[in-house]
């Protein structure tokens, strides 16, 4: 049973002043038209219960279900705009055909957020994405742009998604050094199954100021006990395909060591008479980087079942065991400067407190 009011208890959105529920509204589900995401009807008792509960969080894109989730959100919103946080990207390709209808140069940039605001029927965005790192606009294009945006009143604050840590750092930097609207969000896929950002991204945006919000917490579903080891039999016979079980395969998710990971999560689930999923998100939250993550539910019951997460206090060996399970080799120079030779020879015998 979802507690009264689980997401009224907001938190500061990186170094920005914004008060943000601690979890995010996915609605990449919002819509059909790509064949898989709830109708309208489903779309608006999700929102309800979101909003109910005091969320005030909502993630889209300009490309999600071909437009139709921002439009769905638009007649959404109607009535309580102001008391929402509305979050969407730039960067996909709206039209296949046309080579400026995506990437992260200034044109695609001001094409993008106008077609948002048409589709959400808004005269703003809290909050706006990269949606990913193109590698091809300059640093420079895209901070000064998203800036101008800013200084527009269309955009009120900026993030970005899927892009290198030393790209980012180098974009905060510019920022900074230039007065421009600094990044206050980062969107990354975290969860039990992709821990491999905790190697550069997720001490990059602690250190820069940057919110940490996790998609895909549950990895694709795999978290939730969606999957089985028949399932992976089933993929290495058959190959990937284009269903739901290709997508997440073709993600690297659907392996052994996935599905062990699953094993222990559905473990401690029975400990404390939870959900798998809650566990998994439960697991996400408590990294102290993440501000909230992303809810990507396609039902009602989904996301009831998400929320409760955040009620769920897991014992410190619960949350030993889960994150030993899941432990990611150290790389380098990580790995290289934690060895004892290296630290004898930087630190010689005396203890010296550390930063992180």
């Amino acid at each position: 049973m979802t507690a009264p009011n689980a997401l009224n208890h907001y938190r500061l959105l990186g170094r920005s002043g914004m008060r943000v529920s601690p979890m995010v509204l996915g609605t990449m589900t919002f819509g059909t038209d790509w064949g898989w995401g709830a109708d309208g009807d489903e779309s608006r008792r999700i929102f309800d219960l979101y909003v109910e509960q005091g969320g005030n969080f909502i993630d889209t894109s300009v490309n999600y279900t071909g437009g139709a989730s921002e439009r769905i959100l638009g007649g959404l919103i109607k009535g309580r705009r102001d008391r929402l946080v509305l979050s969407t990207k730039f960067t996909m390709a709206r039209d296949p055909a046309d080579p400026n209808s995506g990437g992260n140069h200034r044109m695609n940039l001001q094409r993008s957020v106008e077609a948002s605001l048409r589709q959400l029927d808004t005269d703003r965005i809290e909050l706006l994405y990269l949606h990913a790192w193109d590698f091809t606009t300059s640093p420079e294009e895209v901070m000064r742009g998203l800036d101008d945006l800013v200084r527009s009143g269309k955009v009120l604050y900026v993030g970005i998604c899927n892009t290198p840590a030393w790209q980012i750092a180098r974009l905060q930097t510019l920022a900074d050094l230039r007065g421009w609207a600094p990044l206050v969000a980062l969107q990354i896929e975290y969860s039990l199954l992709e821990r491999t950002v905790e190697h550069e991204l997720i001490p990059m945006a602690a250190a820069l100021g940057l919110g940490v919000l996790p998609w895909s917490p549950l990895g694709g579903g795999l978290l939730a006990g969606k999957y089985t080891r028949s399932d992976l039999a089933q993929q290495a016979e058959a190959g990937v395909s284009a269903s739901r079980k290709g997508v997440i395969a073709s993600s690297g998710h659907m392996t052994e060591r996935a599905l062990d990971i699953a094993e222990v999560v559905q473990q401690v689930a029975s400990e404390v008479g939870a959900s798998a999923s809650q566990v998994a998100i439960a697991w996400t939250l408590a990294n102290p980087a993440v501000t909230a993550p992303v809810m990507g539910a396609r039902t009602l019951e989904q996301a009831r079942d998400n929320i409760g997460a955040l009620g769920l206090q897991l014992t410190q060996e619960q949350m030993a065991r889960l994150t030993e399970a899941s432990a990611i080799a150290p790389i380098f120079p990580a790995r290289f400067i934690g060895m004892p030779m290296p630290q004898r020879l930087i630190f010689g015998d005396s203890p010296v407190q550390r930063r992180g």
